[in-house]
């Protein structure tokens, strides 16, 4: 009777390692996202008045991007769409959100803690960035968003309102189109590339 227990034991040990071996290394695999290339590096000051660098994003993923506070027209749509990202992947510490003004004269350390607050940030990093005007624009440039000073722009800036998916080694990532082509930004304005940015970003956390 033992010989045949043990016989028993083995088989079910066995089932389960065929069983549960795929799974472990289907986790550490790398998602089917292109990589673009390392996000650039960075230095500013958040809403709390702490300096963040990309540093405070290592072995996170994570959504760039460029804004302002005072913006009359793209903006509060990117808000809601950033809280739906918060929502989908709250309590998850490996997940966070650069926000980084265009406008940080106006945008003080105090202007976007009260911007914060505000919005209902709650996850512990999303940071609200502000820093040297031309460092940021500098920035965005290394990104390939697209920002820029506009008088006769509503609010007094332009922005693309494109937002960046870094992954937990600090690579910009992405999806491909039907074509094959990356798509490089997901349009913080629209919807459906919404729900593509939460599925990828559930694959990266995955990895």
């Amino acid at each position: 009777m033992r010989d045949k227990s043990y016989i028993w034991i083995s088989f079910i040990v066995l089932i389960f390692g065929i069983w549960a071996v795929p799974k472990i290394v289907k986790k550490f695999e790398k998602a089917d996202l292109e990589i673009i290339g390392p996000a650039p590096s960075f230095i500013l000051t958040n809403q709390n008045n702490k300096e963040i660098s990309k540093d405070n994003y290592k072995d996170k993923v994570y959504v760039v991007e460029f804004f302002f506070a005072n913006c009359p027209t793209i903006c509060p749509i990117m808000n809601q769409n950033m809280l739906k990202l918060q929502d989908a992947f709250y309590g998850r510490l490996n997940f966070g959100i650069a926000s980084i003004t265009i406008d940080p004269t106006n945008d003080t350390v105090e202007a976007l803690k009260e911007h914060a607050d505000e919005l209902g940030v709650k996850i512990p990093h999303w940071n609200m960035l502000t820093g040297d005007a031309n460092y940021i624009y500098d920035l965005a440039a290394k990104f390939n968003l697209y920002t820029g000073v506009n008088p006769e722009a509503p609010g007094g800036f332009e922005h693309s309102g494109l937002f960046a998916l870094i992954d937990k080694d600090g690579n910009i990532r992405c999806r491909k189109d039907e074509f094959g082509n990356p798509i490089l930004y997901y349009d913080g304005t629209d919807d459906a590339q919404i729900v593509w940015l939460k599925e990828d970003i559930k694959l990266l956390l995955e990895e």
